[in-house]
């Protein structure tokens, strides 16, 4: 096969036909003469790992390769091609013969990329290999909510008493012997009392005293975020004092809010990858929201909307103005700057919705700000977070 390479520089018809060719024939002597660029250079890689693994060295075993290498065929390929190739991958580079093996699950590392790539897989794994997997997922879960739970619980329970502190309590409501201590040095001799110039009282009591929705983008970027997500959205399920409801999406929905006693149990109900809809997503949680004042509501997505962009703007522009606290993450995970639409992202701190990516240590202090209402651009500030889109200097949520 030959061609003349400056003829098709200038024809992009050419080019383009040229580079599927070269995408198809993988390169090895393909006569071409086509040098792959940019995305389409990925592609090929993704690609070659697969499908000339013994001569590129594949996947090993590395759970970050995997997890980038999957994320990278659900950018490139449909998602009917992604099913074919994660099937592929099982059979031609050994995940399957790995996850059978003993000392795979006595030697794992515990790895949130481990248990994304996992997940992600959960659809194409034969029966076989599944309870490894749940296995391994387990493992993983176990070790990061032993490190998470604790920082959360404190953060969260530790507002939720500053958040309902009684300052101005009515005569039923006096904590008497708080503020008999609180006002000591204000004993009058001569009359042989206190004179209370700070009254305590006990804070109103309600079933929750915050309603806290996760709604968890599951495409395919956002592997490692939903990991997290769910141990943290299976923490505060185990507050009494705050009501937690998890839903996850793509272009549907699915509310596992009475599966949060069990993270694992969540993770495998979810399947990532497929396409995004935010606003139908945003659409239900609007209908579980009883009382918008006493609401947080956090969106973990890229925002690259699939479905009515503008619909989506004005909806969370509504629940703002509702009195929902509303927060974007772009990402909850430790891998840097995520990539995301920065269109909404300016959209959104038009309505003075803070739109930025945190770490999962600092995920426990944010919602304890968002609980006491405290400023989240001064927080953001103090982790030395920028806010995408910009944002109201002295805004709260």
């Amino acid at each position: 096969m030959t061609t003349n390479h400056s003829n098709s520089v200038s024809n992009p018809d050419n080019a383009n036909r040229l580079e599927r060719w070269r995408l198809i024939l993988g390169g090895q002597q393909d006569g071409t003469g086509c040098k792959l660029q940019g995305e389409a250079l990925r592609m090929d890689k993704a690609l070659e790992a697969l499908y000339d693994s013994d001569r590129s060295g594949g996947l090993g075993s590395s759970a970050p390769k995997a997890a980038a290498w999957l994320g990278d065929i659900r950018k490139f390929f449909p998602s009917s091609v992604v099913k074919v190739m994660q099937k592929d991958a099982f059979e031609r580079l050994g995940m399957e013969r790995m996850l059978l093996e003993p000392e795979f699950m006595e030697n794992v590392e515990p790895n949130v990329h481990l248990a994304a790539t996992l997940i992600s897989l959960q659809s194409v794994m034969p029966n076989k290999v599944k309870d490894t997997a749940r296995l391994v997922v387990r493992k993983v879960v176990d070790d990061l909510e032993r490190k998470l739970a604790e920082p959360m619980r404190e953060a969260i329970t530790g507002s939720l008493n500053r958040a309902i502190r009684n300052n101005r309590p009515k005569h039923s409501e006096m904590d008497w012997n708080r503020t008999i201590r609180a006002n000591l040095k204000h004993y009058q001799q001569d009359y042989k009392s206190i004179i209370p110039e700070r009254r305590i009282g006990f804070g109103r009591k309600k079933s929750a005293l915050r309603d806290i929705v996760l709604c968890i983008d599951q495409s395919g970027s956002m592997g490692t975020s939903v990991v997290y997500s769910s141990i943290f959205g299976a923490v505060m399920a185990s507050i009494k004092s705050v009501s937690t409801k998890m839903v996850v999406f793509d272009t549907e929905i699915v509310d596992l809010s009475d599966q949060l006693s069990d993270p694992v149990e969540v993770l495998f109900g979810i399947q990532l990858g497929g396409g995004t809809d935010i606003n139908k997503a945003l659409a239900y949680c609007e209908k579980l929201i009883e009382r918008p004042e006493e609401t947080i509501l956090i969106l973990i997505s890229d925002l690259y909307e699939g479905g009515d962009q503008k619909a989506m703007i004005r909806r969370a522009g509504h629940l703002k103005a509702s009195g929902v606290q509303v927060v974007a993450l772009l990402a909850l995970n430790d891998d840097g700057q995520p990539g995301f639409d920065h269109r909404v992202a300016e959209a959104f701190a038009g309505f003075d919705i803070p739109s930025f990516a945190c770490t999962p240590d600092q995920f426990p202090d944010l919602m304890a700000t968002a609980i006491q209402r405290r400023p989240i651009s001064e927080w953001a500030a103090s982790q030395n977070i920028v806010l995408a889109g910009g944002a109201k200097p002295a805004g709260t949520l």
